[in-house]
């Protein structure tokens, strides 16, 4: 009934790293959250589905060459790009999702195809089967500007240990890292969804498993959602999405739960962030980088972290 019906809400990531680079880099950044916050946030006050917006966010940031996911992502040590994409319904708490897979526009998709499979969550080559089984079109992700980094790379005999986390290198910080998107949305049905999706940390280990593809980056349910950012190798041993979302459902507020789990990652030296909201509607963030690149529509205004400069590790809207 329309009387059941709550706000939706919607916040989305394109990484955390160092600073941007004047307001060019920001402006930029900015233009391409917010362009993806007014194409999605139509589609839940006509109805849409928690699922069907999350995967619809997730594939217009993969499109955009700025981030590091579909178009535009990194390119490993051997010059390949492998990609890595994770979706969970938090209704039916359903997780899927596709570790290192190459050739495809939206590794989102696959996520999506794999939430009614018995095998929810393939690799390397048995995501590029189910590719071929599902009859999505072949696609190059690769983009001049990344082909050049590696290329740069290369010849520094790979001296960095991850590539930029926004692709635009004249506008951002040459060190700037911890390349991935995010979208976590509650519908108007109080479903919450959350995708998240990257092409790596660039120049690493070929066979090297990233954090997005795992409920350590990519974790809902009923009560949250959240979607991680950053060092993946820290998010896996902080287990940051899963650890936050339990502490919702044992009865912390999402700002509680956020503060608590940022907290300890601070201590533990950890670089990463985070983004989520739960089934109250409440949105939060954090991160213990210089820069988390996110934004969020609360049903009456958009708002981005992109200058968030707040001493405190965690932000949060709508929460008492």
């Amino acid at each position: 009934m329309l009387a059941d019906r709550v706000q939706p809400k919607i916040i989305i990531h394109g990484g955390a790293g160092s600073s941007l680079k004047g307001k060019g880099g920001l402006e930029l950044v900015r233009r391409s959250l917010h362009a993806v916050l007014e194409d999605v946030y139509p589609m839940l006050v006509a109805g849409a589905a928690a699922v069907d917006a999350v995967v619809r966010g997730c594939q217009l940031l993969e499109d955009d060459a700025c981030f590091n996911a579909g178009t535009g992502s990194v390119l490993q040590s051997d010059g390949q790009i492998r990609m890595s994409a994770a979706l969970m319904d938090g209704t039916a708490q359903r997780f899927s999702g596709v570790i290192n897979v190459s050739r495809v526009q939206h590794p989102i998709d696959l996520a999506l195809k794999l939430q009614e499979s018995s095998d929810r969550v393939l690799s390397d080559y048995g995501a590029l089967e189910f590719l071929r089984e599902i009859g999505l079109p072949t696609y190059d992700p690769t983009t001049e500007i990344r082909l050049q980094e590696w290329i740069q790379e290369r010849a520094g005999n790979f001296s960095r240990e991850m590539a930029g986390v926004v692709a635009e290198k004249e506008l951002v910080d040459s060190e700037a890292g911890r390349g991935t998107i995010g979208v976590v949305i509650l519908d108007g049905e109080g479903r919450v969804a959350a995708g998240t999706s990257t092409g790596g940390k660039g120049f690493e280990r070929i066979g090297r498993v990233s954090d997005s593809a795992m409920p350590a980056g990519n974790y809902a349910t009923a009560q949250a959602g959240i979607s991680c950012t950053g060092i993946g190798e820290d998010i896996i041993n902080e287990c940051l999405a899963a650890r936050i979302v339990v502490r919702v459902a044992d009865g912390m507020t999402l700002h509680q739960a956020f503060d608590r789990s940022f907290t300890e990652s601070y201590k533990n030296q950890r670089d990463l962030g985070a983004i989520g909201l739960d089934a109250t509607g409440a949105i939060a963030w954090g991160k213990t980088s210089e820069v988390l690149l996110a934004a969020y529509h609360t049903g009456d205004a958009i708002g981005d972290t992109l200058e968030w400069s707040d001493a405190d590790l965690v932000g949060s809207i709508g929460m008492e």
